[in-house]
Formats: structure tokens, C-alpha cells, sequence
């Protein structure tokens, strides 16, 4: 009986785990190829850093907005319908970019942001708790965190389609060089910026479909879809019953507006610090990624020694040194210490996850949007951090630099959490 509670995927559920994992990629895909726009489009379209960073405010606000209506839609429909339309709203919105990028206007790119992070919010809020319910409660965090492990490939293509494809095509005139340009020039070189940025938007809207059709044929079982009633105020009010489900909550919004402002930002250090140009700063976020990925695995293993809690504590505690590395450290190993918090950022999110969602049963559909909203962390922070490094210089420290601060206070928040895991909650 304890073997058998301890198989990760059984065999019945291998292919339904199959097609739901595929799904995992392509929020990191979305995720990684725009982070590094934010500081690409205050050149582009001269705008502050602040304005750039409002991008992020789209993107996450997008996963905030729609996270308890996708929740609702799945306790209505299924998981399945869930999945299905967030790879409609992810295409609709990647398809945006055509008319946004002819108006040479950013509103437009905003507003495709949000409606293509609003089919990221259903997948997300779909196939997380898929993902937990295809197997026993015991194995449900591993099998989330092996499914989330392949996230990160699907990051590194954004990443590398970010620099290949539109970093090292754009134009590198300044903000300012561009305004003293004729009104032709300037439309000409920015039309020109905007259809590279445009175009990896495009090729993924068409393999969005593919993958659509795909799922919508094949045969997912609905035995984990508890009925049809909504029973919304009930339900929300025995989830905030439990205190490791709203702390859960509160970790990961602080854990998702840490990991966003690492990533979105390393450019900038990059480039504000070392001098650095963006398609070279992008080699080091990419390397980022690649430790992400590696750490991920590596503390996937780790989960067959270690609780839950007490990993996630001890990669709190990492993140917070590292911070205070790329903080205080100069040249090049202050960004290699930003670059090694990803180490330490790799199981965050799915363990934070699986301890809030452990033990509450038929509240997971409900549930699991709370823990999608909290995404909500990586829409506010970012602009904050913006509008710090507009400052230019804090005290003595560079305002780059100085912005750090902000991560480093949000793992205390997460390791606080892992502390509480292990010895509150006895994870």
C-alpha cells in the first residue's frame, strides 16, 4: 500500500500528465521573451523606465484579473476546458502585436500583454492543479515540481528568441538620438524595431493553435472535476481557514515580485554597471536561466530527503546573500551574484504551491486561483523597482544597486514561510 502510494504518475494518468506538462513551457516562453523589452521599449518609443516597467504591471496584472474567473470556469466546466482557453486568449493576444505594432503607440503592446496573460492566468490555474490531482496527495508536490521543471526550457527559448531575434536586430540609437531624427527617419527606424519585436509573438500564436487542436481531440479524464456547483463564498471562506493556504498566498506574491524584478532588471545592472549592451547583458540572463533550470532538477532530487518547508527555507536564505552580493559586490561579481539567485529562485513557486494547496481536497480549483492572483506580486513590484532606478543615484549607492533591496525583502518574506512550513505547519 505504501509503494503504491508513493508512484509519481500512474500509468492510466501518463498521457493526460503528458499534454498538461507540454503546457508548462510556453508561460515561460511568453515570460522570458518580453522581460527583457522593458528595457528595450523606453528607447524605442521614448518613454521613462517607470513606463517600460508597465509592461510587467500588464503582464501580471493580466494573471490577477483573470485568476478566479478561470478558477470558476473550470468548477463550472473542466481542466481540460480551462486549458483549452487559455491557449485561445494566449493566441488572440501574442496576434495583437500586429495592429500594436503599426501604432507606434505603447498602449496597444499593453493591452496585448494583459489579454495574453490572461490565457496564461487560465493555463496556469488550470494545469497546476491538473497536475497535483493525476496521481496520489503524497507524490502531488514532486509531480508538480517535475512538471514545472520543464518550464524553464521553454524560458530559455524566450530568452535566446529575445536575443536573437530581437535584441541584436534593434536599432541601437539612443532615446535621445532618435528625437533629433526627421519624422520620416523616425518612423522608418521605429517600425522597423517594432516588427522584430512583433514577430516571435506571431510564430508562437501559430503553434498555440497547433497545440490547441491537439488537446481539444485528445481524451482527458474528468474524474477529478468535483461536480458542478460553485459554492464560491463557502469555499473561500474554509480556504482562509487555513493558515498555510493565505500565508501561502502572501509568500508567493512576494516570491513571483522577487523573481520578475531579478529577471527583468539584470539587464539594466548589466548594462547601467558594467557598461554592457543589451544583446551582451542578455547572454548573462540567459545564463541565469540555465542555473535556474539545472537547480531545479538538482532540487526536484533533493525533495526525496528534504521537506518541502525546510528546502524552501534554506533557498530563501540563499537568495537573500546573493542579493546582498549584487548589491554590495562591484563589476562582475556583483552580476554574478544576481545571476546565482536564480539558484535559489528554481522550486520556489510549485513548492510554495504545494504546501498552501496540501490537504484541501475539492478547494484546489478555487484555491489554486488565489495562489494564481498572488502573481499580482510580480505586476506592482517591478514599476516600484522602475521608479527607484530613475532616481539614478539613492544615498551611496547607485539606484540600480540600491533597488535590490526590494528582492532581498521579499525572500525574508518566503523564508519566513518555509520556516513556518516545518515547524507550524509540519510539513
Amino acid at each position: 500500500m505504501n509503494q503504491k502510494k508513493r508512484i509519481l504518475i500512474p500509468g492510466s494518468f501518463l498521457l493526460p500528465y503528458i499534454l498538461t506538462t507540454i503546457c508548462f513551457p510556453f508561460w515561460g516562453f511568453g515570460e522570458n521573451v518580453t522581460n527583457p523589452l522593458v528595457h528595450a521599449f523606453p528607447r524605442i518609443l521614448n518613454i521613462s523606465h517607470f513606463e517600460g516597467s508597465l509592461i510587467q504591471f500588464a503582464f501580471y496584472g493580466g494573471y490577477f484579473a483573470m485568476a478566479l474567473p478561470a478558477a470558476l470556469f473550470i468548477k463550472r466546466f473542466s481542466y481540460k476546458s480551462g486549458i483549452l482557453m487559455g491557449l485561445f486568449l494566449y493566441a488572440t493576444g501574442a496576434l495583437l502585436f500586429i495592429p500594436a505594432s503599426t501604432t507606434m503607440m505603447f498602449g496597444p503592446f499593453l493591452l496585448a500583454y494583459f489579454v495574453l496573460t490572461c490565457g496564461l492566468s487560465f493555463l496556469e490555474t488550470s494545469a497546476n492543479p491538473y497536475v497535483l490531482s493525476l496521481g496520489p496527495e503524497e507524490t502531488a508536490t514532486r509531480r508538480l515540481n517535475l512538471s514545472q521543471a520543464f518550464g524553464p526550457m521553454g524560458s530559455l527559448v524566450g530568452m535566446f528568441t529575445a536575443q536573437q531575434v530581437i535584441l541584436k536586430n534593434l536599432s541601437t540609437a539612443t532615446a535621445e538620438e532618435r528625437m533629433l531624427m526627421s519624422p520620416d527617419a523616425y518612423r522608418s527606424l521605429t517600425m522597423n524595431d517594432l516588427s522584430y519585436i512583433r514577430l516571435p509573438y506571431v510564430a508562437i500564436a501559430g503553434v498555440l493553435v497547433i497545440l490547441f487542436i491537439i488537446i481539444a481531440v485528445a481524451k482527458l479524464p474528468s474524474h477529478r472535476d468535483y461536480g458542478k456547483g460553485l459554492d464560491f463564498i463557502p469555499t473561500v471562506k474554509r480556504l482562509f481557514k487555513k493558515k498555510r493556504y493565505y500565508e501561502g498566498i502572501i509568500a508567493q506574491f512576494f516570491y513571483v515580485g522577487a523573481q520578475i524584478m531579478v529577471w527583468t532588471f539584470i539587464i539594466h545592472y548589466a548594462v547601467s554597471e558594467l557598461g554592457f549592451s543589451e544583446a551582451k547583458a542578455q547572454s548573462y540572463n540567459i545564463a541565469a536561466m540555465v542555473v535556474f533550470v539545472f537547480s531545479r532538477f538538482i532540487c526536484t532530487f533533493f525533495l526525496k530527503y528534504i521537506s518541502p518547508s525546510k528546502l524552501l527555507l534554506y533557498l530563501a536564505m540563499g537568495g537573500m546573500l546573493f542579493t546582498l552580493g549584487a548589491i554590495f559586490l562591484h563589476g562582475v561579481l556583483g552580476l554574478y551574484s544576481l545571476i546565482a539567485i536564480s539558484a535559489c529562485m528554481s522550486l520556489m513557486f510549485p513548492t510554495i504551491y504545494g504546501i498552501a494547496l496540501r490537504g484541501i481536497g475539492e478547494d484546489a480549483k478555487i484555491g489554486a486561483a488565489g495562489l494564481i492572483m498572488a502573481i499580482l506580486g510580480g505586476s506592482v513590484m517591478p514599476p516600484v523597482m522602475g521608479a527607484v532606478i530613475d532616481l539614478e543615484t539613492v544615498f551611496s549607492f547607485s539606484a540600480i544597486r540600491f533597488s535590490f533591496f526590494l528582492p532581498f525583502i521579499c525572500f525574508v518574506v518566503v523564508a519566513v514561510f518555509g520556516y513556518r512550513g516545518y515547524k507550524v505547519f509540519h510539513d
